[in-house]
């Protein structure tokens, strides 16, 4: 069995680029993107260079300090540690940024197998506008498949909220959303609010064992 989550909006409630946006001044409108992607009204990857383009000339200190704050939501590294016990691969697919997940996965002193995420190239000392890594153009589906043809799991589960998730909602076994968009919404199997919620699915469907 393998568990792919999204990261930002699902096993964490901070929005990166928007932590990022903050230490640059520029908040706002990483966040009004950032929505118009969620709800499927502007393509994922021109969403995600718009907003990284705003960060150009953010200071690598400064850029550190956002990263810190990102954190997992309460439950989450309950929810992965079970997972991890029951013998669960677990993958985190985000087009949000390796240093960010890093940080929270460390913060609550947790981690899964394999994280497929994107990096902020830098130079002298500031990040440069541009954006970098496996999801980008490429498709959370396809990064399913290519961690499915390594670990030999057949058998897939995919959680996620939002429109960049649909490739991998749409091609699991069973697609969960986690407080989804209004445009996911459709695509998931079950819907749930909270890590507690979650934990239940993957009880009632066997990921995980029915607790004492």
């Amino acid at each position: 069995m393998l568990v792919a989550f999204d990261f930002d909006g699902t096993l964490s409630d901070s929005e990166m680029t928007v932590l990022l946006g903050e230490r640059q001044g520029v908040a706002t409108e990483m966040a009004e993107i950032t929505e118009r992607a969620m709800n499927n009204e502007l393509a994922y990857a021109e969403s995600l260079r718009r907003r990284c383009d705003l960060l150009s000339g953010l200071a690598l200190d400064s850029a550190g300090v956002a990263f810190e704050r990102v954190s997992l939501r309460p439950g989450a590294a309950d929810v992965l540690d079970s997972l991890a016990t029951a013998g669960v691969e677990t993958a985190i697919l985000t087009g949000g940024f390796e240093r960010g997940v890093e940080a929270a996965l460390t913060g609550a002193g947790t981690e899964v197998d394999t994280v497929v995420a994107n990096r902020l190239p830098a130079a002298d000392g500031a990040l440069t506008g541009d954006v970098a890594g496996p999801l980008v153009e490429g498709t959370k589906d396809d990064a399913l498949a290519v961690l499915q043809a390594a670990t030999g799991e057949t058998e897939t589960v995919a959680v996620g909220d939002g429109a960049n998730d649909l490739p991998m909602l749409e091609a699991t076994d069973l697609a969960v959303g986690f407080e989804p968009k209004p445009a996911v919404e459709p695509s998931c199997d079950v819907v749930v609010d909270s890590m507690d919620e979650l934990r239940d699915v993957f009880e009632s469907e066997g990921i995980l064992p029915d607790q004492p």
